[in-house]
């Protein structure tokens, strides 16, 4: 009999709930609106109680937007922090799910979580550690595998928010992000994109500039993560990554940005196989919650 388990991706967006023992065996599953803190969490407990009631599930994952208190030392550990997004600062997301189920939790942020989604559940990337996830989407979050394990520090990975050159003459987009203005999230979000084009990124064809410049940003992302931490693949999520031509394109231009530094042949010549698109989809996050889950009793 399988043995399943319980998995949140708390996205700013929305929260997907599910009981599953792995990616081909989804038991429940349910999507909803990200509302109030109180609105939202409740749903979530909601849905979880008659499968931990019936003893379905034995512990939960939570993948969590963020900023977020990793520390298990600390007073705050699971709460959500410094987040923009409104009502949600300061929330104790892991305290109020696990008080209520009653059942060991695994807690991380969400693009930590996909990476290890992608780490857990595909056999391949388990001999290609360390292991980057970038996610590209409503904001740009990078989780890490290293030695097996997510990559936890002072906080966690921040390198969505890290700074890169802005050529104001070829791109006078001031940037969006309200804390730092003009760093990565702040020039290749979704969001970015939408306000300096006048349009969602999903509607720009597909020899529009605007992939151009997007392209040039995640490629110095990439090329910066490439000289701090030497991984041996980079995946490449989120919804504005998955646009036709995108990630070739990138690949191309990260190569051109190295100018021959790394001697590597998996950027000189396989640099398809260095920079990939989750081989879970859009399934990683909400996987790498179910990972978390069963590691929380193993």
């Amino acid at each position: 009999m399988d043995t399943f388990f319980g998995g949140i991706e708390a996205g700013g967006t929305k929260f997907v709930c599910v009981v599953a023992s792995g990616p081909d065996k989804v038991l429940a599953q349910e999507r909803f609106a990200t509302t109030s803190p109180d609105e939202t969490i409740g749903r979530t407990i909601n849905f979880f109680t008659p499968f931990v009631e019936s003893k379905q599930v034995r512990s939960l994952g939570i993948a969590a937007f963020g900023p977020v208190d990793l520390d298990k030392n600390s007073s705050t550990y699971g709460y959500i922090t410094s987040t923009p997004k409104p009502g949600w600062a300061q929330t104790n997301l892991l305290g109020a799910i696990r008080d209520a189920l009653k059942i060991p939790c695994g807690f991380d942020t969400d693009v930590n979580a996909a990476a290890f989604g992608e780490y857990y559940w595909v056999s391949e990337n388990r001999e290609l550690d360390p292991l980057l996830y970038i996610t590209v989407g409503t904001g740009i979050g990078v989780g890490g595998i290293v030695n097996g394990k997510t990559l936890h520090g002072l906080i966690h990975p921040e390198a969505g928010h890290m700074f890169i050159p802005h050529d104001r003459k070829v791109d006078p987009f001031p940037g969006v992000c309200p804390f730092h203005e003009d760093c990565l999230e702040g020039l290749a979000s979704g969001p970015s994109m939408a306000k300096r084009w006048g349009q969602p990124a999903e509607t720009l064809p597909d020899d529009h500039p605007g992939w151009d410049l997007e392209a040039k940003y995640i490629g110095f992302l990439i090329s910066n993560l490439l000289l701090n931490f030497s991984p041996k693949r980079i995946v490449l999520g989120g919804g504005v990554p998955q646009h036709t031509g995108f990630i070739p394109k990138v690949r191309k231009l990260v190569q051109q940005q190295l100018n021959g530094y790394i001697q590597s042949t998996r950027v000189t010549e396989t640099i398809e196989d260095l920079i990939v698109s989750p081989t879970l989809g859009s399934q990683a996050g909400v996987m790498g919650a179910i990972a978390l889950a069963k590691t929380a009793i193993e």
